[in-house]
């Protein structure tokens, strides 16, 4: 018989979806509030990072909700099969009310994209974080937004401005344009424009859902990563 009398160690998930909440403070830099928390659930604690819905500065072309587009990054992500996204969840309960809940990464904040381009080890990683914002639409995907932790994984955060059903990918990762994307991406994308996942699916209106099928099955016929388009904006200020 045990004597082991911790507690179970919840899951990320559970315990962002579950835990205690318990504010910091505020992330300074940040255009919406978004702020640090302590989670706690049986006897077990993390961090995470709480955006709500009632912090945004409403933006002229993007609608409310950007919160929402934060977990559907991760559902996306998950849908995918590619560990790119923190874990992020909808809690309605939080103490600022209704908002999203991402798993704190424990970063080297001195690292972004471009310095962690200069890692030979670490370019596949950064090949599926641009591919990835292809299908998302990502409007704003810049140096900082790229971090790394302790087992050199890279993680992409500050997904609110994703998901647009007119084309805005803003991005400072326009190093692989011209590539062949892998066959083993290209295969992960066809099956999200096939279907779509109800996980992902709740997050995201009709034409938004559509729009997102549109894309993926776009990058599968084009099976490269693009270049900047000439008649658009492509990157994002500021850079870092």
């Amino acid at each position: 018989m045990s004597t082991d009398r911790r507690p179970p160690t919840p899951d990320a998930v559970r315990l962002l979806a579950e835990g205690e909440v318990e504010i910091e403070g505020r992330l300074p830099w940040s255009s919406n509030a978004s702020f640090v928390v302590t989670l706690c659930l049986d006897g077990v604690s993390g961090r995470a990072v709480y955006k709500p819905g009632r912090g945004e500065r409403a933006l002229w072309d993007f609608p409310g909700g950007l919160y929402r587009r934060e977990i559907a990054a991760y559902e996306l992500s998950s849908a995918l099969g590619w560990e790119l996204v923190p874990e992020t969840v909808m809690r309605w309960d939080a103490p600022l009310g209704e908002g999203s809940v991402q798993r704190f990464v424990d970063a080297d904040f001195a690292e972004h994209y471009f310095t962690l381009l200069e890692h030979d080890d670490l370019v596949d990683q950064l090949r599926v974080m641009a591919a990835f914002d292809l299908i998302a639409n990502n409007a704003d995907r810049k140096s900082g937004h790229c971090l790394i932790d302790a087992d050199r994984h890279v993680w992409g955060i500050d997904h609110g401005l994703c998901f647009h059903e007119d084309p805005k990918l803003r991005t400072v990762m326009w190093d692989f344009a011209g590539e062949p994307i892998p066959d083993p991406l290209l295969a992960d994308i066809e099956r999200v424009a096939e279907d779509l996942p109800e996980p992902l699916a709740q997050y995201l209106d009709a034409d938004e859902q559509a729009a997102l099928r549109r894309r993926a099955a776009a990058v599968v016929r084009l099976g490269r990563y693009p270049d900047p388009d000439p008649n658009m904006r492509p990157y994002p200020w500021p850079l870092v």
